[in-house]
Order: structure tokens, then sequence, then C-alpha cells
């Protein structure tokens, strides 16, 4: 049970149950908008909100503001095939831990399949090729399986491989989400999920912020299917976060510096990208894995702006943007956006929203 301080009647205390909310089931929008900025765009900022279109974003921005993007790329990580014994089966590439023949061509991947086979046996790939499970990972107990396959990981997926949709799009993948499932400055591979805020930006929307004199830098943070787990404890302190491979290069960091000495705003493009970014200034740049929890009463860092989508109930991202703006705010944007049909998640509309003062 959530406990209120009676001076401020703000909420101290969080459980899970205080991060659900009723979202009807035609809001969850199940393909992108006819173009990538064409959506709606949420101003939370301040109380009460505006309802603004995504193209109206560079005027809400000034000049010498530095937009932080994620430039991971998504890779066509859902592959599927059969045991020896014909049953089917489906993998989820998770992260691919040693690319080249020399190394084993070996992955991380989550497993779909009725019965788990042994150590050892060689799974018949869709394709024509063959993975060979060689145990769990990243240790006996962990909640992966490692796997050799016969050929180059990157190639197979992009052969062979399907769009890792989330799970609450329904459709099978098409070559509209091999399209719009991927920002237009997606660069580095290894994502089984997109950073979907970004998902908004075409050239005619970059070329306004740069004309403006809004700045740009990248960092990559490789979206992991973790990011859909649901969150289980009902004392959100239990809960484990999956690691994410991420890197925030020398280039950025500078930019960061030069950005906050001349008083302008990092403005995040993502939760991935705020993952990066208070994982680095938390942990030091020795820091290349990260599983950081951010909840209510978690400090910023770096971040001043968040552009972000419309999460999922009880979810992790749920409680990172609370922590970023305040839980009563958060939830008066959602009960806003819900009666105003914002369409939600990966292919949904987005929302600016600023850090609450400490």
């Amino acid at each position: 049970m959530a406990t209120w301080d009676n001076c401020a009647f703000m909420k101290t205390h969080f459980s899970l149950g205080d991060f659900d909310f009723a979202l009807p089931e035609e809001l969850i929008a199940q393909h992108p908008a006819a173009q990538r900025s064409a959506s709606r765009l949420l101003d939370g900022r301040n109380s009460p909100p505006v309802d603004r279109r995504f193209t109206e974003l560079p005027g809400l921005l000034q000049p010498g503001d530095l937009l932080v993007f994620n430039d991971t790329k998504v890779v066509k990580a859902r592959l599927f095939g059969q045991k020896a014994s014909g049953g089917k089966l489906e993998l989820l590439i998770e992260r691919v831990l040693s690319p080249h023949a020399d190394q084993g061509h070996e992955v991380a991947a989550h497993m779909k399949v009725s019965k788990k086979p042994l150590p050892g046996a060689v799974l018949q790939m869709d394709g024509g090729f063959t993975a060979t499970l060689l145990g769990r990972w990243p240790e006996e107990s962990g909640p992966l399986y490692r796997f050799r396959l016969s050929s180059d990981p990157y190639a197979l997926m992009a052969q062979h491989g399907h769009v890792p949709l989330p799970p609450y799009i329904t459709h099978t993948d098409s070559a509209e989400d091999e399209q719009r499932y991927q920002t237009v400055f997606a660069k580095n591979p290894g994502a089984v999920a997109a950073p979907t805020a970004a998902l908004h930006f075409d050239e005619a929307v970059l070329a306004e912020l740069e004309a403006r004199g809004i700045r740009r830098a990248s960092v990559t943070l490789h979206v992991g299917a973790g990011t859909f787990q649901p969150v289980k404890a009902e004392n959100i302190a239990e809960h484990t976060m999956h690691f994410e491979r991420f890197e925030v290069p020398p280039a950025t960091r500078e930019a960061i510096a030069a950005c906050k000495a001349r008083g302008g705003r990092v403005v995040a493009v993502g939760t991935t990208t705020v993952r990066a970014l208070e994982s680095h200034a938390k942990f030091g740049p020795e820091c290349d894995d990260t599983n950081i929890f951010i909840t209510p009463g978690f400090e910023f860092a770096v971040v001043d702006l968040l552009l972000t989508n419309f999460h999922l109930p009880k979810s992790t991202l749920m409680m990172l943007v609370s922590a970023f703006s305040g839980y009563e705010h958060i939830m008066a944007l959602y009960r806003h956006a819900i009666e105003q049909r914002y369409r939600f998640f990966s292919y949904g509309d987005a929302m600016l929203l600023a850090r609450k003062s400490p």
C-alpha cells in the first residue's frame, strides 16, 4: 500500500499497482502513421498539457539545445525452425556474442518451444542453416540460451529473419514494418526493439531542427527484449532489470559538456537514451552494459527534457517517466491522452516532458 507525505500530498513509496491504468485496446497503434512526423505530440512540460502535432517540435526547443538520439539498428532477430523430432520452435536473438567463424558464430537467444531440447541438439532453421544449443546464458541458470549458428549471425538474420515486433502488435511482420520499425538514422545493428520515440523523425524535421540551431548527438544502446518483460514483484524494489549494451562516444560527451556550458538543455529522444546517458554519468566510461532501474526518487544528472512515446501499464518505463516528471503529473498526462484518444506504444504518438525540480 502506497504511503503519502501528509504535508505535500505526494507519494513517497510506490508499489507495482500504482503504475497501472486502464487502456482501451483500440488505442494500441497496430501500424505507424502515414508519414513518420504525422503523429501527435502531447506537450506535457507544464500543466495543463497542450495537444500538438509532432512537426511543432522544433519550435518548442531553443537554439543551443542538444538532441541526443539512440542510433541503434533493429536486426531481424526472430528466426523459425524445428527440432529433430519435427517440433516447431522460435528463436529471438538477443545478443550476438561472436559473429565470426573463428569465434564460433555464437549468439544468446530466447527460445520458444513446447519442450526444450538438451544441450548439443542441432536445430534445423528455416532457410537451411543450423543452430546448435550449447547451454544457458550468461550462466547455467541464465534466462537465455547460447547457440552456435552455422554461418554469420548478422547475415543469417538479414536473409532469413523476421522483424521482432512487440507482443502487443498482432500482425505478422511486413515490408512496412521492415522500413518503419527503424529510425531514419539507424546505424549500429544489435537491437531487437526500436527506440520508438525516434521513429517520428524524418528528414524534414531534422532539417528544421538544424536550421533553428538545435544540435544533435548520438548514443548507442541496443534495446533488448527485456524492455517488454513484465514486472512481477508488487514491491518494485525487488525487480531486477535486464542488461543492455550501450556506448556514449567521446564526441557526445563533449557535446553534452558544451551544451551545459552555454546554458542549453539536453533533450533525450527516448527512454533508451536516458538509460545510456544516466548510466554513463552514474557508473563512468568503463561501464558498457547497464541494468539501471530508474524509479521515483532517482536523481538525474544529465537529461533536462525527454521526448518519449506512451508506455505499457505497470512497466519499468512508466516508472522511469514518473521519476523524470513526477508521478502525479505523469498519471494526469496519461488520463488526458486516453481521453483525447492518443495512439499508444511503439507505433503511437509522442509526448514531451520536462524534468521536475528536485
